[in-house]
């Protein structure tokens, strides 16, 4: 299979631009009027090109918004038939890939995914004279402006942003310095080298809450790659962790029903009904299409359908000041429950093959174990050659004791 759990991904090589030719061919074929937009990777410009040429030379339309997140560009897409962006989203540097939105902003579903992988035996081309154009197309200010009409931000915030050298550089700060926030920057500029891993782990950005502790702000807000993710710190200058995040958007939004994933936490059920899927924020988005009012996962993708349903980190980084503009962050999170929640992940290239072998009918779904102090679950990477193992516990003993009944799985490959 072709798609993973967010797009087609993969290490960069000819393959990978020779799918992007024929991705641009069934594109221009099937949406022939389609924004193309990059994050900031140095693959990036070759595979929009490729993509590109794969549109005019099936007789497509290509509006291309050069270097921008990945929401802007799913935003745009109501503009046009599709949307399509280059990224390998939080992978390091030598990944890159491609994800497909619908006009509402929508990842492709999986319907979508399947019949994609069938026209790309075949790709269709156009004759001479019914060859497509490439013009330029502003993705950025539609976005920004989309933003700051639905969010409401107070000038006299300070906020530390980290953007990781991704496409959140040439628009997360602009927009903080239009609502007159100020700001200090972390690696805000599109490099096309990322000065950290690009995935918004917690490992890998205690110089955030050494930043907001030294500066004083009011709270840090974190993106990976292109954006399409968002992770805080709080006034004291601590991480807060997706499963909190969540609640906290949750709450603030007033949302009572609410998709999230299979790795998130228990806490969420106690202020709204809660729909899970399949870990990816794909199959949030799909589910939010018939049901829900607000969706996210605990790895920072956090989706508002009223604005898209695309995971919106520059959206979700101007909410998350909007709640700290009305409250003291960290007050309010040391109020709300907290459940243990343990994460690992098992490198190894037969991963997909040994989840299939412990019963579960996708790999990336996984299979989730419920026992009465909590539960367990353990999925392929969707994206990478790794086990994922979540674990929950009403105590931290509990959790501890639901990852080791995990790890012991994996390793014995028990199928019960």
């Amino acid at each position: 299979m072709l798609f993973g759990s967010s797009g087609i991904r993969m290490r960069f090589d000819r393959t990978l631009v020779e799918t992007a030719l024929a991705v641009g061919a069934i594109l221009g074929e099937r949406f022939p009027d389609c924004v193309v937009g990059t994050d900031t990777r140095t693959t990036s410009p070759l595979l929009a090109r490729t993509i590109i040429a794969g549109i005019m030379g099936a007789g497509g339309h290509a509006r291309f918004t050069g270097i921008a997140p990945t929401p802007s560009v799913a935003y745009s897409a109501r503009t046009a038939k599709a949307g399509c962006m280059i990224t390998a989203s939080h992978n390091p540097e030598e990944y890159n890939g491609i994800k497909l939105f619908n006009p509402d902003g929508s990842s492709f579903v999986q319907a979508q995914q399947r019949e994609m992988e069938e026209l790309l035996k075949e790709p269709g081309w156009a004759d001479w004279q019914h060859q497509g154009a490439e013009t330029s197309f502003d993705a950025l200010t539609p976005h920004k402006r989309a933003i700051l009409d639905r969010v409401s931000l107070d000038p006299g915030l300070s906020v530390v942003i980290d953007c990781g050298n991704g496409a959140g550089s040439i628009l997360t700060p602009n927009l903080f310095a239009e609502a007159g926030i100020r700001t200090t920057c972390l690696s805000c500029n599109p490099s096309g080298r990322f000065g950290r891993p690009s995935e918004p782990l917690k490992e890998y950005l205690g110089y955030v809450g050494e930043m907001v502790k030294k500066t004083g702000a009011d709270c840090a807000v974190v993106h990976d790659g292109d954006a399409d993710r968002m992770v805080a710190f709080d006034n004291r200058g601590r991480y807060i962790d997706g499963d909190h995040l969540l609640l906290l958007l949750a709450e603030h939004l007033g949302a009572k029903k609410v998709v999230t994933t299979s790795d998130a936490s228990m806490i969420i059920e106690e202020v709204a009904e809660v729909h899970r899927t399949p870990v990816g924020d794909a199959f949030v988005s799909e589910e939010l299409l018939s049901w829900g009012e607000f969706g996210g996962e605990p790895s920072g993708a956090w989706i508002f359908p009223h604005h898209s349903y695309c995971p919106d980190g520059p959206f979700a980084a101007a909410l998350f000041c909007e709640i700290a503009s009305g409250c003291d962050v960290a007050e309010r999170l040391d109020a709300m429950p907290a459940y243990p929640i343990l994460r690992e992940s098992v490198p190894h290239e037969r991963a997909r093959e040994i989840v299939i072998g412990l019963g579960a009918a996708n790999p990336t779904d996984g299979i989730r174990v419920a026992r009465e102090n909590g539960w367990y679950l353990i999925r392929a990477s969707g994206t990478e050659p790794k086990i994922r193992i979540t674990a929950e516990g009403t105590t931290l003993p509990a959790a501890k004791e639901m990852l080791e009944q995990a790890k012991t799985r994996v390793r014995q490959g028990k199928t019960a």
